[in-house]
């Protein structure tokens, strides 16, 4: 009985979204309402909490002291992390992080290593001994579809709200400098339709999913393919270009 309603469900997303009208009345390249709360964790050095639709994550960035890899004594690094509780979703189980979340982390951590958001060069203190390592924990309040973006919007967003605690070394607190804006905007299909920011029950019914992270350049950073499906050559192509068109859009919203 359960995969006659998955399917049911399954083919009434699919049709209102092959018409041109999704289940929830947004056309396929509309973003539901994104909500930007910036310095919401006072304990943090820096946080976000973002909602995009029915979706809501908290971010929050905090920087230690620790030594740099010994391959890069001149770099600090960037550790990210993320958290589905049980709260935020039935589907998420305590304990250890799972396969969801290691995805997840892996692909926020992407967009902002690879576009060079933070220089890690100016992370070291003493070249070899002493670096500043950036802290990004992402915790999942309420999942309601689209996690990637989310989670993404809500890590720049505390970034940018940062402050290095150069107290802790005798010096003066300072905004941590974000040279670039990557946005991640995720495409998700099913059967042979692409939608854009996929409600809880598009994720669930989707065949495939792309996620590209472009900078304020219209860069590509970062790109990440999952689920079992495919896309077309042609339909990577119109993928990238909307997530150019749609991270314009959405980015002075995420960066203020």
């Amino acid at each position: 009985m359960k995969d006659v309603v998955s399917e049911l469900l399954r083919d009434h997303i699919y049709k209102m979204a092959a018409s041109g009208k999704r289940v929830d009345g947004r056309a396929p390249e509309e973003y539901r309402e994104i909500k930007v709360r910036k310095g919401y964790a006072g304990n943090a050095e820096g946080s976000a909490r973002v909602d995009l639709g029915e979706t809501e994550v908290l971010v929050g960035v905090k920087m230690i002291l620790g030594e740099p890899y010994p391959d890069r004594p001149k770099e600090g690094s960037i550790v990210t992390t993320m958290e589905l509780i049980p709260m935020a979703s039935p589907t998420f189980e305590a304990g250890p992080p799972r396969e969801k979340a290691i995805e997840l982390a892996r692909v926020v951590d992407r967009g902002i290593r690879e576009s060079k958001a933070i220089d890690l060069g100016k992370l070291c203190i003493i070249e070899g001994e002493k670096v500043w390592i950036v802290f990004i924990d992402v915790h999942v309040l309420d999942y309601g579809g689209n996690l990637f973006d989310a989670s993404s919007f809500g890590a720049l967003a505390a970034l940018t709200n940062a402050v290095v605690p150069a107290s802790k070394i005798n010096g003066e607190d300072y905004p941590l400098e974000v040279e670039h804006h990557p946005i991640s905007i995720t495409a998700t299909k099913i059967k042979d339709v692409i939608v854009f920011d996929a409600s809880l029950d598009e994720d669930r019914v989707a065949d495939a999913r792309l996620t590209i992270a472009t900078d304020e350049n219209g860069h590509i950073r970062a790109m990440q393919k999952g689920l079992k499906g495919s896309f077309t050559l042609d339909e990577v192509d119109y993928v990238v270009k909307t997530a150019r068109k749609l991270a314009d859009e959405i980015r002075p919203k995420v960066v203020g």
